[in-house]
Protein backbone atom coordinates (compact mmCIF):
# COMPACT_ATOMS: atom_id res chain seq x y z
CA UNK A 1 0.00 0.00 0.00
CA UNK A 2 2.86 2.55 0.71
CA UNK A 3 6.37 2.80 -1.39
CA UNK A 4 9.33 4.46 0.07
CA UNK A 5 9.49 8.59 -0.83
CA UNK A 6 12.53 10.70 -1.21
CA UNK A 7 12.02 13.74 0.39
CA UNK A 8 14.49 16.62 1.05
CA UNK A 9 15.21 18.16 4.21
CA UNK A 10 14.27 21.98 5.31
CA UNK A 11 17.23 22.77 6.99
CA UNK A 12 19.88 21.10 5.84
CA UNK A 13 19.04 20.11 1.65
CA UNK A 14 19.87 16.55 2.03
CA UNK A 15 17.55 14.02 0.36
CA UNK A 16 16.01 11.13 2.63
CA UNK A 17 13.98 8.31 2.71
CA UNK A 18 10.31 8.44 4.04
CA UNK A 19 9.77 4.22 4.34
CA UNK A 20 6.60 2.96 3.59
CA UNK A 21 6.89 1.98 7.09
CA UNK A 22 7.00 5.07 8.72
CA UNK A 23 4.33 6.60 6.73
CA UNK A 24 2.28 3.46 8.02
CA UNK A 25 3.05 4.78 11.42
CA UNK A 26 2.26 7.88 10.75
CA UNK A 27 -1.50 7.05 9.57
CA UNK A 28 -1.40 4.51 12.76
CA UNK A 29 -0.99 8.02 14.55
CA UNK A 30 -2.80 10.33 12.97
CA UNK A 31 0.17 12.34 11.66
CA UNK A 32 -1.39 13.93 8.56
CA UNK A 33 1.89 15.94 7.22
CA UNK A 34 5.75 13.96 6.16
CA UNK A 35 8.28 14.69 8.24
CA UNK A 36 9.84 18.15 6.27
CA UNK A 37 13.29 17.40 8.34
CA UNK A 38 16.02 14.38 7.59
CA UNK A 39 16.77 11.99 11.02
CA UNK A 40 19.67 13.45 11.66
CA UNK A 41 18.41 17.07 11.87
CA UNK A 42 15.76 16.18 13.93
CA UNK A 43 17.67 14.91 16.04
CA UNK A 44 19.70 18.09 16.38
CA UNK A 45 16.96 20.14 16.79
CA UNK A 46 15.76 17.91 19.62
CA UNK A 47 18.87 18.12 21.56
CA UNK A 48 18.84 21.96 20.84
CA UNK A 49 15.93 22.24 22.53
CA UNK A 50 16.46 20.48 25.78
CA UNK A 51 19.83 22.44 25.84
CA UNK A 52 17.91 25.62 26.36
CA UNK A 53 15.62 24.41 28.81
CA UNK A 54 15.66 25.53 31.90
CA UNK A 55 15.87 23.03 34.91
CA UNK A 56 14.83 23.38 38.62
CA UNK A 57 16.34 21.24 41.76
CA UNK A 58 13.60 19.70 44.10
CA UNK A 59 14.06 16.56 46.44
CA UNK A 60 12.38 13.74 45.65
CA UNK A 61 8.92 12.61 47.72
CA UNK A 62 9.76 8.47 47.33
CA UNK A 63 13.51 8.39 47.94
CA UNK A 64 14.95 11.83 49.11
CA UNK A 65 17.24 12.03 46.53
CA UNK A 66 18.09 15.52 44.80
CA UNK A 67 16.26 15.25 41.13
CA UNK A 68 16.62 17.94 38.08
CA UNK A 69 13.02 18.52 36.76
CA UNK A 70 11.83 20.72 33.94
CA UNK A 71 9.28 22.74 35.34
CA UNK A 72 9.05 24.99 39.18
CA UNK A 73 7.93 22.15 41.54
CA UNK A 74 5.05 23.80 44.08
CA UNK A 75 4.81 22.57 47.87
CA UNK A 76 1.37 21.09 47.63
CA UNK A 77 2.36 18.81 44.71
CA UNK A 78 5.23 16.04 45.21
CA UNK A 79 8.27 15.61 42.75
CA UNK A 80 9.53 12.54 41.89
CA UNK A 81 13.15 11.64 40.48
CA UNK A 82 13.55 9.89 37.15
CA UNK A 83 13.73 6.50 39.17
CA UNK A 84 11.32 6.67 41.25
CA UNK A 85 8.71 7.70 38.57
CA UNK A 86 9.35 5.11 36.27
CA UNK A 87 9.19 2.48 38.95
CA UNK A 88 5.64 4.36 40.20
CA UNK A 89 4.55 4.06 35.92
CA UNK A 90 5.25 0.16 35.93
CA UNK A 91 3.48 -0.80 39.39
CA UNK A 92 0.63 1.85 38.45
Amino acid sequence: MYQDKTLVCKDCGNEFVFTAGEQEFYAEKGFENEPQRCKECRAARKNNLREHKEMFTAVCAACGKEAKVPFRPREDRPVYCSECFAQMRTEG
